[in-house]
C-alpha cells in the first residue's frame, strides 16, 4: 500500500467526497515523537475501493492506518491508535526509527463537512486560521472538527485556550493538547492545526538560476509564479509570459509576496525592479554584480523613480554571501535568504564593496 502524493487541497477533497456520499475515513496524525515520517496534522483519506489520498507517513504506519480505516468505515466508529517504531532489526522489515505516532481514524468526517469547507475556503482566499480536531474517549471516541479564522479566535474558546491557539499559529506548527482532567475516564485531546497560506514567490526570469530557485523554493514551502516558458519549471509552478514591466505591474504583490529578479539582462532587471520596488512585498532581491547594482541605484535615485531608502531595502546583489559559484549554489544562497526574511524578518546582505 503506497502513499499517494498529498492533494493540493485535502480539505476540499474531503468536502467533495462528503458531497458525493462516498464511504471514506480521514486518518490524521495527532502526535509524533522522536524520529517519525510525518508531523502532527498530516492527513490521508482512505476510501473503500480507491487509492489513498494524502499520507500519514507511508510504510507500515500507513498500512495500519488504512487497515483500521477500512474497519472503521464498516462500523462507523472513530478510533485512535498509537504506532511505535522500535523494531529491533531492519532485516525483519520492522520500523526501527525509534519514534511514536498517535493517529486518529475518523469515518464520521462527512459530519464535519462545514469545518472542512471553511478550511478549504481559507486556503483559496489565502487567509490564516486553525482547524481544531477534538477527540474524547477511551475505548469509544467522539470527534469534533471546527475551523476558526485568525481574526475570529474568541477570547475564551475553551480548552486549550486562546493563548495556546495563537502560539500554534505563530509557530506554524500543529500541536496536540491533552486535558489533565477526565470525565468518566474519557480523555480529552485537541489537535490545533494552523492553516497558513504559502508565501508567494514571484521569480522574474526563466533562465538556469530562476529554474533552480523554483525547484529549491518549492521544497521549503513557497508557492511559485514565474515569467517564462512553463515547460522549464516544475509541476505546481504558475508561469506567464509578456513584457516584464507590464506583467509585474499587474501581478498582485502583498505582504507575503517574495520577488526574485533574475532576468538575462540589466534592462529587464531594471524594468522589473521599477515595477515592484515601491510595493508592499516582504522581499525584493535582484541578481547582478556590485557595479551593476551601484549604477542602477544611482540611475533610479537621480531619475526620481525611487528614494535611496526604498532602493536600499532591495537585496542586491541577491543571496547570502556563502561563496556560491555554480547555479545550484547560487540558488541555494537565494533561497536561504528568502527563508531568513520569512522566519526572522530580515537577512544578511552581500557586502557592497
Amino acid at each position: 500500500m503506497n502513499a499517494s502524493l498529498p492533494p493540493a487541497d485535502i480539505h476540499g477533497a474531503i468536502v467533495d467526497l462528503a458531497d458525493r456520499g462516498s464511504d471514506f475515513a480521514v486518518a490524521t496524525v495527532l502526535r509524533a515523537e522522536g524520529s517519525t515520517p510525518c508531523k502532527p496534522g498530516a492527513k490521508a483519506i482512505v476510501e473503500t475501493g480507491s487509492p489513498i489520498q494524502g499520507t500519514v507517513g507511508g510504510g507500515q504506519v500507513e498500512a495500519e492506518a488504512q487497515r483500521r480505516a477500512l474497519a472503521a468505515i464498516e462500523t462507523g466508529r472513530p478510533m485512535v491508535f498509537d504506532f511505535t517504531m522500535e523494531g529491533l532489526a531492519a532485516a525483519a522489515n520492522e520500523p526501527i526509527c525509534g519514534g511514536m505516532m498517535r493517529v486518529l481514524v475518523d469515518p464520521t468526517a462527512p459530519r464535519h463537512r462545514a469545518a472542512y469547507a471553511e478550511a478549504a475556503a481559507a486556503r483559496q482566499h489565502r487567509t490564516r486560521g486553525v482547524l481544531l480536531t477534538t477527540v474524547q474517549g477511551r475505548d469509544e471516541w467522539d470527534v469534533g472538527v471546527q475551523f476558526i479564522a485568525e481574526q475570529a479566535i474568541p477570547p475564551e474558546p475553551g480548552f486549550p485556550g486562546a493563548e495556546a491557539i495563537r502560539t500554534a499559529l505563530k509557530r506554524e506548527e500543529a500541536v496536540l493538547f491533552r486535558s489533565e482532567s477526565t470525565q468518566g475516564g474519557r480523555q480529552l485531546e485537541v489537535l490545533v492545526e494552523p492553516l497558513i497560506p504559502k508565501p508567494v514567490l514571484l521569480i522574474i526570469g526563466g533562465g538556469h538560476v530562476g529554474q533552480a530557485v523554483a525547484v529549491q523554493a518549492g521544497l521549503v514551502g513557497f508557492e511559485r509564479s514565474e515569467f517564462t516558458n512553463p515547460g522549464l519549471f516544475p509541476e505546481g509552478a504558475t508561469t506567464r509570459c509578456g513584457r516584464v514591466g507590464e506583467e509585474v505591474s499587474r501581478f498582485p504583490v502583498s505582504a507575503d509576496t517574495y520577488v526574485v529578479i533574475v532576468t538575462r539582462g540589466h534592462q529587464q532587471d531594471a524594468e522589473a525592479l521599477a515595477a515592484c520596488v515601491g510595493r508592499p512585498a516582504a522581499y525584493v532581491g535582484m541578481i547582478g554584480s556590485r557595479r551593476k547594482v551601484a549604477l542602477m541605484r544611482k540611475d533610479f535615485i537621480e531619475s526620481g523613480r525611487v528614494t535611496a531608502e526604498a532602493f536600499d531595502r532591495v537585496y542586491a546583489p541577491i543571496g547570502l554571501d556563502i561563496g556560491s559559484v555554480t547555479v545550484p549554489e547560487i540558488a541555494t544562497s537565494i533561497v536561504a535568504q528568502l527563508i531568513a526574511v520569512r522566519r526572522q524578518g530580515s537577512a544578511p546582505r552581500m557586502p557592497v564593496r
